[in-house]
């Protein structure tokens, strides 16, 4: 898999009818290359503190038992409204979306836009 350390985000896009998110970036360290970076199967995201010139430090893949342990505010607020999709109990999201094969990615940034995807998969091209 290709470095995405010290990348500067240069744009990105979301698009709900494919269930994508794209990031297009240009290397650190004065190179030139762009990369692209993409998320596939989309559930769900947040990002924050969009701000131009964006560093990546990493992109970090855990269980997404990790996910609702770190957002039972939010999962708690939005559940009424369907969000990330409908269940009963907690315990069902998570069987929904272990079984469905969801990730949790954590974009950790150096400066500027950070956040996380609820995905099935990523991938990185040159």
């Amino acid at each position: 898999m290709h470095s995405i350390h010290d990348n500067e985000i240069i744009s990105y896009k979301v698009d709900f009818q494919k269930s994508r998110i794209t990031l297009h970036t240009l290397g650190g360290n004065g190179d030139s290359v762009t990369t692209t970076i993409e998320f596939i199967d989309v559930l769900a995201h947040m990002f924050e503190t969009q701000l131009q010139g964006s560093i990546i430090l990493d992109i970090s893949k855990y269980e997404v038992s990790r996910f609702l342990k770190h957002n039972k505010e939010l999962l708690e607020k939005q559940k009424n409204y369907g969000w990330p999709m409908h269940y009963e109990k907690i315990e069902d999201l998570l069987e929904r979306l272990q079984n469905e094969k969801y990730n949790y990615y954590v974009i950790s940034s150096s400066y500027g836009l950070n956040g996380w995807v609820i995905a099935k998969e990523y991938n990185i091209y040159n």
